[in-house]
């Protein structure tokens, strides 16, 4: 098994008890590390010292890089030891900290990112902060050492100054993370708009967004599929029909790009370059799981097989690499590195390396088809070739001199061989930490594309997974965890507080398994979730919910957490706020609770003035708001055999943000959410129990239908 990057052992500080697989990579470190907690800041209140906040993530390439360059090394950790309170946080397990102190240094620096350098007074107030610091002057940015030096100076010697900017950060936090954009209007034009503006930002030549660095922008993709399933888009119909362009070109040219991994199956974390050709090597759950969904979704509202290939692809890789088969759970990362010195090398490919592992014949195939050439794409490797697709089948079977007919052989003989030779090579670490909302986003996506693909074994494992994480993360009390499970299981771990994205997150997986199931029972756990939202998060003045939960009486938030966010912007994850509207707006449905369509409006309605200010970074909104813009459309299929099956498959046929399918045997008609308990059970025919299908829009159903070809003209009617 990989192991997280680590250094020479010394004396160990105290993050060798940590929970975190990234904080005790570093418990060797010479630094006098300090988990984040009380007693770190009590300790630099007594000791009157400055805290030296580091916020990365095992999986982060410059995080691994500046520990070996500062960190591990003995001056510097020195003057560090001498003049701070060092305080190392894993942004994953603490996205609450991370969040706030991102904004802090943004708010100094004009810029953030991992590894996140923070300095702050003894009560967690940032005054000064960047991310990576060179161990010395280099590229127009100051050595690490200079930079600490400096910040002790200013600590002991102009308090008074410092004091005034931490003041000044805070209450820049607080402002802008606490926004309110009321005075827009909700509805079908405002999602015209945001579809317009991502149309805006298309790359028409290599797809995406923007240029470099490209990421892929899921919830963006999401919001143009479902804009190109719809005859027109807030009755512009060029917009559907740009939309349905822009998309299937991404999805097409990411599949072929080097963001891809070709060999395995799965999405890098981003491309450095605008053609999707080199990435950050790292894969991450969350970018798998929504990736899974865009893809599935291409694939039932295109009709494109490659879809469906890449999206049963992406599953073979979290099958293989990213989840606990046995137990149910899907672990959080796999890093982009091995060690220190290397740079994406498990992924990547000298023409060599090829040579050594194909036969000639082979080689030329793979030459032409994954572009492997002498000279490659990695910049501190020219030779080290990133595999994409830029030829043909049939180009690189003429390439190889066999026929055409057998390029798709010789395609899979290639990847095959490849893949084996690559599995000798030390793989990269994977963090095996459960954590809910990540989890609940890849339980989402494999209940769906196991519905959509026929792939029962994949909704399964998806259920699988949803009882581990409703176990071990859902309190008695309703109150939900946000690691399920760390990788290191020697004991048992103080819980860590969800936040609003694992109780979201979490609502919509128990929703998307009632909708697989029938099962009641989710159907209830996404009610009670939801209503620990409500009590936990909402804003009942001003509108929307705030990511944490408010202190207790009498209860102090160390530093930053002090301030209250409201997220909107997609970064890295589908933000909380949106999501959660969603989640209402899906149970309002189904219980017809005002209080719930009250909530999720007031939501949306907080963001509505300035939401297009986020462009791209705002899409979930988009798919909330179109929810709610758009009449519900529920798909009812009643029965169990192979005609239920087709009725279901049809049922999935063209994604779209406010259309739910739901499968039901007749044995659980006695269990059914209040607004379907009125209709279906006493549907006409319901006493012979025949399979049949019911569509129901708005408040309207249509009788019940107990045909393929009947669905079909309903469902080309309802959309």
């Amino acid at each position: 098994m990989s192991q997280p990057l680590s250094f020479p052992e010394s004396k160990q500080n105290s993050l060798a008890m940590a929970s975190s697989a990234y904080l005790r990579s570093a418990m060797n470190q010479p630094v006098d590390w300090e988990p984040w907690g009380e007693a770190a800041f009590a300790r630099a209140k007594a000791e009157d010292k400055p805290v030296l906040l580091d916020i990365g993530a095992v999986w982060c390439h410059w995080c691994h890089v500046m520990d070996r360059e500062s960190y591990e090394n003995e001056q510097t950790a020195e003057i560090i030891n001498q003049y701070f309170v060092a305080v190392k946080v894993d942004r994953d397990e603490r996205p609450d900290v991370d969040t706030r102190y991102q904004a802090a240094v943004a708010a100094i620096s004009g810029q953030g990112g991992w590894p996140l350098t923070a300095f702050l007074t003894p009560d967690g107030k940032p005054f000064f902060g960047g991310t990576y610091f060179p161990p010395d002057d280099r590229h127009g940015r100051p050595s690490f050492s200079r930079v600490l030096l400096t910040m002790a100076e200013a600590f002991r010697d102009r308090r008074d100054e410092v004091s005034e900017t931490a003041g000044s950060v805070m209450q820049a936090i607080e402002h802008n993370e606490t926004f309110s954009g009321r005075g827009g209007s909700l509805g079908p034009e405002l999602v015209s708009k945001m579809v317009a503006s991502a149309l805006k930002q298309f790359d028409a030549r290599s797809g995406g967004f923007g240029s470099q660095p490209k990421f892929p922008h899921s919830s963006a993709l999401d919001l143009l599929i479902d804009a190109a399933s719809r005859e027109s888009v807030g009755d512009k119909t060029e917009l559907a029909e740009g939309a349905g362009q822009a998309v299937r070109f991404t999805l097409e040219r990411m599949a072929k790009g080097g963001v891809y991994d070709h060999l395995a199956g799965g999405f890098h974390r981003y491309s450095v370059d605008e053609h999707w050709i080199v990435p950050h090597f790292e894969k991450m759950a969350y970018d798998n799981s929504e990736l899974l969904r865009n893809y599935v979704h291409g694939y039932v509202t295109f009709v494109d097989p490659s879809f469906a290939t890449t999206a049963r692809e992406i599953i073979d890789w979290m099958d293989a690499w990213l989840s606990d088969q046995e137990r149910g759970g899907f672990y959080a990362s796999q890093d982009a590195d091995f060690s220190l010195d290397d740079d994406g090398d498990y992924f990547t490919w000298t023409r060599d390396e090829a040579a050594d592992v194909l036969t000639r014949e082979e080689l030329q195939f793979a030459g032409v088809y994954f572009d492997i050439g002498e000279v490659g794409d990695m910049h501190h490797n020219p030779a080290k070739n990133v595999l994409h697709v830029t030829g043909t089948l049939a180009s690189a079977a003429r390439a190889a001199r066999i026929d055409a007919a057998d390029a798709a052989r010789m395609l899979t003989i290639v990847k095959n061989r490849l893949y084996a030779a690559r599995l000798e090579r030390r793989t990269p670490f994977i963090d095996r930490t459960l954590y809910t909302a990540w989890n609940a986003m890849c339980i989402s996506a494999y209940l769906e594309a196991g519905r959509a693909l026929e792939m029962p074994e994949v909704v399964g494992f998806g259920l699988k997974s949803l009882s581990r994480v409703l176990e071990a993360a859902w309190e008695r009390d309703g109150r939900v965890n946000h690691v399920v499970a760390y990788d290191d299981q020697r004991g048992r771990y103080a819980p860590v507080a969800g936040v609003l994205d694992d109780y979201a997150f979490l609502g919509h997986a128990a929703l998307d398994a009632w909708e697989a199931t029938g099962s009641g029972e989710f159907y209830r756990i996404a009610e009670r979730i939801a209503a620990q939202v409500l009590v936990r998060f909402e804003d009942r003045e001003g509108g929307g919910f705030f990511d944490t939960e408010a202190a207790a009486e009498g209860e102090r938030r160390l530093g930053a957490l002090s301030a209250r966010r409201k997220p909107l912007q997609d970064s890295p994850t589908p933000a909380g706020n949106p999501v959660t509207a969603s989640l209402l707006l899906r149970l309002e449905t189904l219980n017809g609770r005002e209080d719930y369509l009250v909530a999720a409006q007031r939501t949306l309605e907080a963001f509505a003035g300035i939401v297009e200010h986020f462009g791209l970074y705002a899409a979930t909104y988009g798919l909330a708001l179109q929810r709610l813009a758009q009449r519900p459309i529920q798909i009812c299929i009643l029965g169990a055999d192979t005609e239920a099956r087709r009725m279901e498959a049809v049922a999935m046929a063209r994604f779209a943000v406010n259309k739910s399918v739901i499968r039901l045997r007749y044995d659980q008609l006695a269990e059914l959410p209040p607004a379907l308990a009125e209709t279906l059970p006493n549907l006409p025919g319901a006493e012979s129990q025949r399979t049949m299908a019911v569509v129901c829009s708005g408040n309207t159903c249509q009788p019940p239908v107990t045909t393929v070809g009947e669905l079909m003209a309903l469902l080309n009617g309802a959309m």
